[in-house]
């Protein structure tokens, strides 16, 4: 639901443009000033002043008169300021206390049974404020200081709504809606009954029932919505949604309060569920899913929807908000329902040893639980809660018991407030955790970088066994443009290497290159090379872990959206536009997908998976291509993959015989250098994928017939661009000044021409449409002109 309920004679301000005395720093005091006009509140009006969030330790005064206080960012607090109002012009001002000087008279006891390089001073764990901002490794600064949420000015008159918990459910096919909320007059005086609530549908039908309300204003009751239209995420269904607003009074004395929208659907497993033993297998409505997603980092509230709009086009269909970061709000979790996108909630809790038996701490999580809680609870896209990020991993490392890492805060406290809150999903105490250590990639949740920091080879993401990967993949992603060498580069504190160097380890061994070499000679070609890496890393292991054989459930790659310009994890980069790496994910996290992989002497396997409502049905062709243009062998095969499924071919199955499709064999030179497979459904390619089984294209090839042909700008400013080549054409991209690709760093093979659509993004297209390739003798290879 939104921040608040959209009611009558209610008027929501938020309060804008505080000046403060200086940038964010957590060495300083800081004061937050802001000037702003509101005329006293009038007769039967109340005038709330709210502050959803302020960083860290607060007092609030509003005209010369104390109005709040605080000691944690993640708890807001309310003040009623009718009275304090001046109608010739009011100032608002908020002081925050140097976060050095509250460490610095922070508790020594209990002391640390381990410690952490991820943060410099230990005492912030006595201190409820964001690791991010103060992470050397990965997120250094500015820290948040001062009110990082929105300060709301309210007035209120007549119907007051508030605590609403909307809880949907699934009864066989209808949708039962229980809604508990205080309902009061401003200014006192007996609520007009009687009280209903109604939802509505998206046919226009809409279902009501009457509430209870109590003397004290307490309302409850539940509403029955029959034949309801489920909520799915985005890859597997609709994510239908209904509105829902209470009725209070009736007949000409009828206030209606808009509760925003909801949805119903079912989640498997549920809160009693053991993680450590059973791992993580999400399903919804009965079906399982493959959870696919990154770990998010706060973006400005104008990039919001952009970009969770652009990890949902990517075929991602998680979003994991991360114990180092901070509670999202309204506005995100409500796009997340809307767009069809799981949300995984960690607590705001990482790697530190907090001092749970101190009554003013526990209190003080109490609180901001409760308050997390209510805004994500009953929401159709929550899908995890989780206790922390890797807190049992940091105690295990120490050389602590894991399980001093879990203790009452995690392992009771936390998920005891879940189930009071009637959160339907289930809860992991620490991620990792599971098996022996929490390190350990085949028990419960896993952070794998086995392939990625570690530097493993490729096929350590089958032998690992992970189950589900709650963080992987984190590599120095390049943006394009100009990038300083370390730009942006995180690095594990303490450790000789930088995720850079992780980057290279991978460029080498797919692309036979010497980095350091190949830099020195020709840095564009190695950041062009670089990038393709990094895209093809992720999209093998995402291959793998798809697989219908697969032991894995699911996994969030590390991270959505850069905090910084550089090659950090980023899949977006600082200003939310996509970087080649998520190319290269999105085919092979489409609903409907084509990947291949590597099984050795069991030659090559051909995958495709569906995970949309309806069957597939569909040709599958398997081609064998020497120098990129001649057909060595192909062959084609009926193939129809069912709802929700993926289905394996082997590609010399297709083929009717042995061909050596992966060159495993090795009787000889290769006979081919690309396996190519194509799903069609008549003369429509729905996927194509390929595979190098004598090693990456890598030799300039003069003429590659590569041609693009650019349509005329649509109504909406995109152009459409066709693109084909007479030989194969290895990591195609398109540019143009303010046009971001629908597709990028492509293959693109003979008699298969692919359609990319160019989208204004932040001006106007300028000049030519460029089209290179990486195999193409001198880069560019065809010029579209721009209309």
């Amino acid at each position: 639901m939104p921040r608040w309920p959209d009611i009558p004679g209610h008027d929501v301000r938020r309060l804008e443009g505080f000046e403060a005395d200086g940038p964010p720093d957590d060495a300083c005091d800081r004061t937050f000033r802001l000037r702003f006009d509101a005329e006293p509140a009038s007769p039967g009006e109340e005038v709330v002043l709210a502050l959803d969030g302020v960083a860290t330790v607060f007092t609030a005064t509003l005209n010369g008169t104390r109005v709040a206080e605080g000691s944690s960012m993640f708890v807001g607090v309310e003040a009623d300021v009718g009275g304090l109002l001046r109608a010739g012009g009011n100032e608002l001002v908020i002081h925050c206390r140097a976060l050095a000087d509250v460490l610095a008279g922070a508790p020594r006891r209990p002391r640390q049974r381990w410690r952490t390089r991820v943060v410099a001073d230990g005492a912030l764990r006595f201190v409820r404020t964001a690791v991010l901002g103060r992470a050397a490794g990965f997120a250094p600064g500015p820290p948040i200081v001062g009110p990082w949420r929105p300060v709301w000015l309210v007035r209120r008159r007549g119907v007051v709504v508030s605590d609403v918990a909307l809880r949907p459910r699934l009864e066989g096919d209808d949708g039962v809606l229980e809604i508990a909320a205080h309902v009061r007059m401003a200014g006192g005086g007996a609520v007009p009954g009687p009280v209903s609530v109604v939802v509505g549908r998206p046919e226009g039908v809409h279902a009501g029932a009457p509430l209870t309300l109590e003397a004290d204003g307490t309302l409850h009751g539940a509403v029955r919505v029959p034949s309801v239209a489920r909520w799915w995420p985005h890859t597997h269904g609709a994510p239908a949604l209904h509105d829902v607003a209470l009725v209070v009074g009736a007949m000409q004395d009828t206030t209606v309060a808009g509760l925003g929208r909801t949805g119903f659907r079912d989640l498997s497993p549920g809160p009693g569920h053991d993680v450590d033993a059973e791992g993580l297998d999400l399903a919804v409505n009965d079906v399982p899913v493959f959870a696919r997603g990154a770990v998010w980092t706060p973006v400005p509230a104008d990039g919001l929807r952009a970009t969770l709009q652009t990890a949902r086009d990517a075929g991602l269909n998680l979003v994991r908000v991360p114990g180092i970061g901070v509670y999202e709000d309204d506005a995100f979790h409500d796009l997340c329902d809307e767009l069809g996108l799981l949300v995984w909630q960690d607590f705001m809790f990482a790697n530190l040893d907090y001092p749970i038996a101190d009554e003013a701490f526990r209190a003080a999580v109490v609180q901001e639980a409760e308050q997390a809680l209510a805004r994500v609870a009953g929401r159709p896209s929550l899908a995890v809660l989780c206790g922390n990020s890797e807190v049992e991993q940091q105690a295990a490392m120490f050389g602590a018991d894991p399980a001093l890492g879990r203790g009452e805060l995690f392992g009771e406290l936390l998920p005891a407030l879940a189930a009071r809150a009637g959160a339907d999903v289930p809860y992991v105490p620490s991620a990792p955790c599971g098996g022996a250590l929490p390190m350990q990639p085949s028990r419960g949740v896993a952070n794998y970088f086995g392939v990625g920091g570690y530097r493993r080879p490729l096929d350590d993401a089958r032998r690992a066994g992970v189950r589900f990967a709650s963080e992987c993949l984190a590599l120095a992603n390049l943006p394009d443009g100009p990038v300083a060498d370390g730009e942006g580069v995180m690095r594990d504190v303490g450790a000789p290497w930088d995720f850079a160097d992780v980057r290279d380890h991978y460029l080498a061994l797919l692309h036979d290159v010497d980095p350091a070499a190949l830099k020195a000679a020709d840095r564009e070609r190695y950041l062009a090379l670089s990038r393709t890496a990094g895209g093809e890393v992720m999209a093998a292991v995402m291959g793998e872990w798809r697989r219908a054989a697969s032991p894995c459930a699911g996994a969030i790659v590390l991270w959505l959206r850069d905090l910084a310009p550089g090659a950090g994890w980023g899949l977006l980069d600082h200003t939310g536009a996509p970087k080649v790496a998520l190319a290269h994910l999105r085919r092979v996290l489409a609903p409907r997908a084509v990947w291949i992989t590597d099984e050795g002497l069991g030659g090559l396997d051909v995958h495709v998976a569906n995970d949309g409502p309806e069957a597939l049905r569909a040709r599958l062709h398997v081609a064998l291509l020497a120098g990129g243009a001649h057909v060595v062998a192909e062959a084609e095969a009926d193939l129809e993959v069912g709802p929700h499924a993926v289905a394996c071919r082997n590609a010399e199955g297709v083929l009717g015989r042995f061909a050596d499709a992966a060159y495993a064999y090795r009787f000889g030179p290769p006979a081919h250098d690309v396996v190519v497979a194509t799903l069609r459904d008549g003369g429509t390619v729905l996927g194509q994928a390929c595979h190098f089984p004598a090693g990456r294209p890598g030799a300039p090839v003069e003429d590659l017939g590569l041609t693009a042909v650019a349509a005329a700008p649509a109504p909406d400013g995109t152009i459409a661009v066709t693109l084909s080549a007479a030989r194969l054409a290895y990591g195609v991209r398109l540019a143009a000044a303010g046009l971001l690709p629908s597709d990028d760093d492509l293959v693109l093979v003979p008699g298969t021409p692919q359609t990319v659509v160019l989208t204004p993004r932040g001006g106007v297209a300028t000049g030519a449409i460029t089209v290179t390739a990486l195999n193409a003798a001198g880069g560019t290879a065809a010029v579209a002109p721009a209309h």
